[in-house]
């Protein structure tokens, strides 16, 4: 039987940059390369303050030759993605971009499991892009192993049968997410403070170093040309009663890291790297606390 899933999932908005500055309006802001881009490869990235810290994160599809989709967090009763609207519209400025809010026009599918991208791909590098019906499919820009993200116009999701995917739930795919250890914005990733090398954007493709400018850019190259990456974002095992989001660490009388989100008996955690190591007792209120590192995670040699 197929190992194959999907689920809708419901916080997650689409915005669509259209114009002919769009490419440059977009490369000027978010940290990824958007000049790469195309018809048959997708991005993840993220748009920082001008300080270099966390404010969203994003996939970017091509929708057509005129047109960017981007996919974020929608934010309880929509406001996240309100929020990214109202900022992407205040540096339009002059470019010539229409910004517009097409979120109702689409389901956001995760598909997922052992055999997610057997019947969509033969291609399972991250990103690799092509449509199916009359929406959009790519591997994970992340990490091939979280399966395939889609894009598909409202009400056919008809097409998920097609590909021999049964449905699921949302709780699933995020369990499957923490075990990874990818973030999901403002879940785990707190806004105008967290720092994205420290949360694994570098390995998960969503840093380019060599595309020039863009907001941020200083903080984010000097944490990594400088070494200044001291926690990292983890996934954890948690036995016992499951600790709420931001309930400190503690290893003996040491604070070592910070819950971040839970999902089933796993979920992921910031921490602090020097006070971590293969027999460290960790507790987080009442729950024993074990750290994973993935195999995608490169720590510090001083860390490793």
């Amino acid at each position: 039987m197929s190992e194959s899933f999907y689920a809708v999932l419901s916080d997650r908005a689409v915005i669509r940059v259209s114009g002919p500055d769009r490419v440059s309006f977009l490369q000027g802001l978010v940290s990824n390369n958007v000049e790469t881009v195309s018809a048959t490869k997708s991005g993840y990235g993220a748009l920082l303050t001008p300080q270099g810290k966390f404010l969203f994160d994003f996939f970017v599809y091509q929708q057509d030759e005129e047109s960017l989709l981007l996919e974020s967090e929608r934010g309880e009763n929509g406001e996240r993605a309100a929020e990214l609207f109202k900022k992407l519209r205040m540096y339009k400025l002059r470019a010539k971009v229409e910004l517009t809010d097409v979120t109702d026009s689409y389901d956001v599918i995760a598909v997922f499991g052992k055999d997610a991208l057997a019947n969509l791909f033969t291609d399972t590098t991250p990103g690799t892009t092509g449509r199916i019906a009359n929406g959009i499919k790519a591997v994970d820009p992340r990490l091939s192993a979280m399966g395939a993200r889609i894009l598909l116009p409202r009400n056919e999701l008809a097409e998920m049968a097609a590909i021999g995917a049964s449905e699921s739930d949302e709780e699933s795919y995020h369990q499957l997410r923490v075990s990874l250890g990818l973030p999901n914005g403002s879940e785990e990733l707190e806004i105008e403070k967290s720092i994205l090398l420290e949360n694994g954007f570098e390995e998960l493709g969503g840093v380019d170093f060599k595309k020039g400018c863009y907001m941020g850019q200083e903080l984010t190259a000097r944490t990594k040309y400088r070494g200044l990456v001291r926690k990292r974002l983890l996934p954890i095992s948690v036995e016992g009663p499951a600790p709420e989001a931001g309930t400190i660490i503690m290893n003996g009388y040491k604070e070592a890291g910070t819950i971040r989100s839970v999902h089933g008996n796993g979920g992921l955690a910031l921490i602090r790297l020097e006070r971590v190591s293969d027999d460290a007792d960790l507790v987080a209120g009442d729950a024993k606390i074990t750290v994973h590192v993935p195999g995608w995670v490169k720590l510090p040699e001083t860390a490793a």
